[in-house]
């Protein structure tokens, strides 16, 4: 699966796009190379979730087809406005999924945040659309579903994390039995530096300062508790069919090399680039092609050092979820991704302290039932479970530690 690619749009017109989470980071950088190749791409779908406001500015920009808004409460506004300009308006979870399937639509880029991410790109598989994802839960809930689906189907699945497009540009090319390990770095985010006392009483102001990139909240502390890359590996054990064994974590403060490859002759190969998400949303749009771009290069003589070291499982106890969800199989990441959601809200609304975010994940573990073969219909009935036990624990205040002091 890892160069599993598509037929689809062979002649010379502009590949044309439709952007789930258009208002989100992913999404708006996704318009902005959009519109810096319009010989290339056309935005001929646009899906946000509850910012009406800004899909309504996009969609006056870029014209597309359909704007689609999933809070429904807000559709009479996006209806109002952009009826006069022709383009069609919907609402809702299921108007969100269906737009996927349109006709017109060759690529659907997934940027939404969340379990959300996976009812419609599994319709976008359904109907043969390419996949540039940039949502991992898709993967992380369901990789044995989704790759399933992807050998059914012509869809090409293109990876859009910086760290999952920098193995695909490394695999380009090579024999994936020669394949070693994969190495996925890690920033270590804004407490790679804080005691795990300091890391208890951290405030969601400092778990946002991420020191590298400039994401949406809730990726940015899933960076903070390293969770991110726990999901990375789940993603990367699913994208590129490597064991789990041989995917490895390593702390890359600079952001600079963004994921390598390692092989059975001891070469090891690595992508490196400034961190930008421009480059690996344009790669995967363009499935596999390098396009042009204005922004600055990466200048190697600017870089004094480029440091790693090993992850510290103690003080980042999410990272360890990522064997255990893979070695357990079954539902497991699902529950993991559910609690993670529901502790993220919480901490962000200054509910539970940061480090209850992991006491969260693993007390849902402990009290949700395990599936060893799900099929949708069970992802989706564990997500809900998830997710109600642990806002029920929250509510509660009564979250057990399991942090190893």
């Amino acid at each position: 699966m890892s160069l599993h690619t598509s037929a689809n749009h062979t002649d010379h017109s502009p590949r044309r796009i439709a952007v789930l989470g258009s208002t989100g980071s992913i999404g708006t950088q996704t318009l902005d190379i959009i519109s810096s190749h319009p010989d290339r791409f056309a935005a001929e779908v646009l899906v946000a979730g509850r910012n009406v406001d800004m899909l309504i500015e996009q969609s006056r920009r870029f014209r597309p087809s359909l704007a689609v808004i999933a809070d429904e409460s807000k559709y009479a506004a996006l209806r109002d406005a952009l009826a006069p300009l022709g383009i069609s308006t919907a609402a809702g979870a299921t108007a969100v999924a269906e737009a996927m399937t349109l006709p017109q639509i060759d690529t659907v880029l997934t940027a939404t945040v969340g379990y959300s991410g996976l009812a419609p790109t599994i319709s976008a598989i359904r109907a043969g659309k390419d996949i540039a994802l940039a949502n991992k839960e898709t993967l992380v809930v369901a990789g044995d579903l989704i790759t399933r689906m992807l050998a059914a189907s012509p869809s090409g699945l293109y990876p859009v994390d910086s760290e999952h497009s920098a193995i695909r540009q490394c695999l380009i090319g090579e024999d994936p039995a020669r394949v070693s390990r994969l190495i996925i770095t890690a920033s270590g985010g804004p407490f790679r530096n804080m005691t795990l006392a300091q890391m208890r009483t951290a405030t969601v102001e400092q778990a946002l300062s991420h020191p590298n990139w400039h994401m949406g909240a809730k990726i940015t502390i899933d960076s903070a508790t390293m969770i991110n890359k726990a999901f990375e590996i789940i993603e990367a054990r699913w994208l590129f069919g490597v064991a789990p064994d041989k995917i490895v974590p390593v702390v890359h403060p600079q952001s600079i090399i963004h994921s390598m490859v390692e092989f059975v002759d001891g070469a090891v190969k690595a992508q490196l680039g400034t961190p930008d998400m421009r480059l690996p949303i344009s790669f995967a749009l363009a499935a596999d092609a390098r396009l042009h771009s204005d922004r600055p290069a990466l200048r190697l003589s600017d870089m004094s050092e480029l440091t790693f070291t090993e992850p510290d499982y103690r003080r980042f106890p999410c990272l360890s979820l990522a064997s255990y969800a893979l070695d357990r199989g079954g539902n497991t990441a699902c529950i993991i991704n559910a609690a993670n959601e529901v502790g993220v809200a919480a901490f962000l609304d200054r509910r539970i302290a940061f480090t209850d975010i992991y006491n969260l994940i693993r007390h849902t573990l402990d009290h949700i039932d395990y599936v060893a073969s799900p099929d949708y219909a069970d992802y989706v009935a564990t997500n809900d479970a998830a997710v109600e036990f642990a806002r029920a624990a929250v509510a509660g205040g009564d979250i057990p530690s399991y942090y190893n002091d």
